[in-house]
């Protein structure tokens, strides 16, 4: 049902890395979207994208994906771009969604000029490869797989 509050919770290695509230605005099966204003303090300054209070997130996870999209908005309106999380099948339930960060992301700008693989030598150093080489290697394949959506189009994936 679209406009209920539910709670987003990321975690990296086993602990909570962040956890807010975000709005409904699409529950499809498999499929949940949400809307959260910018959830840490202050701004974060990444050299090719600012996330920065007044932001918006428009969020998209999958129970059957191994990545997240998070749409980023300026307060005053304007696409910034999509920033993508590789994690493990988002498990979407009636009071929220859980992600497990693998440390690998992706950054595609708004006007899709610039398609950015990110913390690869986090996700190397993580030892996922080595704990959980299945996980690793679906990561990987994520990853792949969104780089080619990105330079392709990521709307189209959000449709």
């Amino acid at each position: 049902m679209s406009g209920r509050s539910v709670e987003v919770t990321l975690t990296k290695a086993g602990r909570t890395k962040i956890r807010y509230p975000a709005e409904v605005l699409v529950e499809d099966g498999a499929r949940l979207s949400v809307r959260a204003p910018w959830a840490a303090e202050g701004v974060r300054d990444f050299g090719f994208v600012r996330f920065e209070p007044g932001d918006v997130f428009v969020e998209h996870y999958w129970s059957d994906r191994w990545y997240t999209v998070k749409e980023v908005w300026s307060a005053e309106g304007s696409l910034k771009g999509w920033y993508c999380d590789i994690t493990r099948p988002a498990v979407i339930g009636g009071s929220g969604v859980v992600v497990e960060d693998l440390d690998l992301d992706l950054w595609v700008s708004a006007d899709g000029s610039e398609v950015l693989r990110l913390d690869e030598d986090e996700f190397a150093a993580s030892g996922l490869a080595a704990s959980d080489p299945e996980a690793a290697e679906r990561a990987v394949v994520a990853l792949d797989e969104l780089e080619v959506l990105g330079r392709e189009g990521l709307v189209e994936l959000l449709r």
